[in-house]
Order: structure tokens, then C-alpha cells, then sequence
């Protein structure tokens, strides 16, 4: 079957963040656990999301500021373990991940109360992530564009449409999947891009691979037309 043409195209965005205190540190995991029930869901997302962006070294089992700040700080790595184990991607919203952290943290801390405390300096400080989406010039209107689009935009403009979009309607959808399935008709090659856990590589690797499924894709449609 030929290329489809949507009527309206994909246009790839950007993300840019500002980010701000919230004025809460916490000096030992009952703290973290109590601020953590506090704070916005921005807070939340700066910790997670935003600190896997930043920190995309840690690559292939990136963990949260959380457990980077328990294992590191505290010295407690049983709790670090288990904190850096949560599946971040598995999450549709901000509010059930924060439930999935605080209830670690919490059943931690019933099976050992005595509480291990922050060097001065060392503590927690809580911050929060304000975000912009800013269009770029890129825009594609049938696979073939998607794919010369795909392989120019920059690291942030992939992050935006593949992390922060599984946080937006239609929930635990990237921006990708979504546009390819319900525009031009590539639901199969959707489907195979989001089954990709894009927290065990880089963003560049991930970039290859989804790459890659559309180009196999491309071969196809050409062979099929030959």
C-alpha cells in the first residue's frame, strides 16, 4: 500500500524548562517520604523525568534523584535499590508515580526505623520543573518526511515526544505512536515503537531504533510497489 499523506502533519516540538526551589529539604528518608506527599506534581516530575534527561550517562538502568540522593548520600542501599527498580515508563501519571516512591519509602521505613541523617550541605532540597513546548521548523507529512525530520531535531525535541507526551492524553502514548496509528494509518509500526523502553538506552540510541523500524518500514512499501 502507498505512502499515506495526513491531512495535518506531525510538527515536532521542543521542550525548554525552568526550573525553581520549592524551599523543602529533607534530612532523612521520613522527611523525603513527607515532602514528597507535599509537593506538586512539578516537583515529582523535575525528580524523575527531568533528572533521567539530565543524566543520560547513567544509562542503562538510569535511577531517580531519589534513589541517587539515598544511596549516595544516606548510604542506604537496600532502599536505593528499590527506589532506582521502579519502572518510571510503566507510570501514565505523576501522582501514581509519586504514590509508588512514598509507598517504597514507607514500607522501608517499617522495616527499619532508625533513620540514617543527611551531612549538613548533603540534604535533599526539593525542586520543581516548569515546562514550555515551543514548535520547531520540522514537520512531516507522510513517513518519508517523518523519517528526514526524525533523524535533524534535537535531543529535547525527541524527549518531548517520547517521555513527557506518555504523561499526556492519550496517556502512556508517545507523540510518535500516536500520530503514526491515527494519521497515516501505521499501526503496526506504532506499535513497535512504543514497546521500545526508552529508559534502558540513550536518547541517541533510541533515536536509531526508531530510526531504523521506519526505514525497514519505507523498504517495505517500495518492495510492495515494485
Amino acid at each position: 500500500m502507498p505512502l499515506i499523506k495526513a491531512e495535518k502533519p506531525f510538527i515536532f516540538k521542543t521542550q525548554l524548562s525552568l526550573v525553581e526551589t520549592t524551599g523543602l529539604k529533607a534530612r532523612d528518608l521520613a522527611e523525603l517520604s513527607r515532602y514528597l506527599k507535599e509537593v506538586s506534581e512539578s516537583a515529582v516530575y523535575y525528580h524523575t523525568h527531568h533528572f533521567l534527561q539530565q543524566h543520560q550517562y547513567l544509562t542503562p538502568e538510569p535511577p531517580n534523584d531519589f534513589a541517587y540522593w539515598v544511596t549516595q548520600v544516606l548510604q542506604e542501599e537496600i532502599i536505593g535499590e528499590r527506589l532506582a527498580a521502579i519502572d518510571t515508563v510503566r507510570f501514565s501519571t505523576l501522582s501514581s508515580l509519586r504514590d509508588a516512591i512514598a509507598g517504597t519509602i514507607e514500607r522501608y521505613l517499617q522495616e527499619k526505623p532508625a533513620l540514617r541523617t543527611a551531612p549538613d550541605g548533603e540534604e535533599f532540597y526539593f525542586m520543581k520543573c516548569v515546562l514550555f513546548n515551543l514548535p520547531t521548523s520540522y514537520k512531516a507529512h507522510d513517513l518519508k518526511e517523518f523519517l528526514e525530520c526524525l533523524e535533524k531535531v534535537s535531543i529535547g525535541s525527541l524527549y518531548n515526544h517520547v517521555f513527557e507526551a506518555r504523561l499526556r492524553p492519550p496517556l502512556g502514548i508517545s507523540d510518535f505512536s500516536n500520530w503514526l496509528s491515527a494519521s497515516i494509518q501505521e499501526k503496526r509500526l506504532a506499535s513497535k515503537i512504543d514497546k521500545f523502553d526508552p529508559y534502558t538506552q540513550t536518547m541517541e540510541g533510541l533515536r536509531n531504533k526508531i530510526m531504523s523500524l521506519v526505514k525497514d518500514r519505507l523498504e517495505e512499501v517500495t518492495d510492495a510497489e515494485a
